[in-house]
């Protein structure tokens, strides 16, 4: 099974960004899961399926922005990858601030 995980760290605070509404799609925009981020910034498994391809995942930044009172520049940051070992754990970090944002595939 496919394990997908994703971590948010504001970049700016250096705290993890808790109650980040996240969404993992295929590139159709099927919904495969939802989520948000716990008060470490993670959410350990979006799904456990058997996937293989390529997906999406739609960070809601500007509502977690809101939340905090701050203008962000990107209201989602859509992050796609492929999946290409269907028993892979692939795990997604988003390194976020108002007007900037990185990513990497982590471990």
């Amino acid at each position: 099974m496919t394990h997908v995980s994703t971590h948010v760290l504001n970049a700016v605070t250096g705290r993890p960004a808790a109650g980040v509404a996240v969404t993992l799609t295929d590139t159709t925009g099927t919904l495969i899961a939802q989520a948000t981020t716990d008060e470490n910034g993670r959410v350990t498994s979006l799904t456990d399926d058997s996937l293989t391809g390529v997906y999406r995942l739609m960070f809601d930044t500007a509502s977690y922005f809101a939340a905090q009172a701050v203008v962000g520049f990107y209201p989602e940051v859509l992050i796609s990858f492929e999946i290409t070992d269907p028993a892979g754990r692939y795990h997604v970090p988003l390194l976020l601030s108002p007007y900037a944002y990185s990513t990497y595939r982590g471990s």
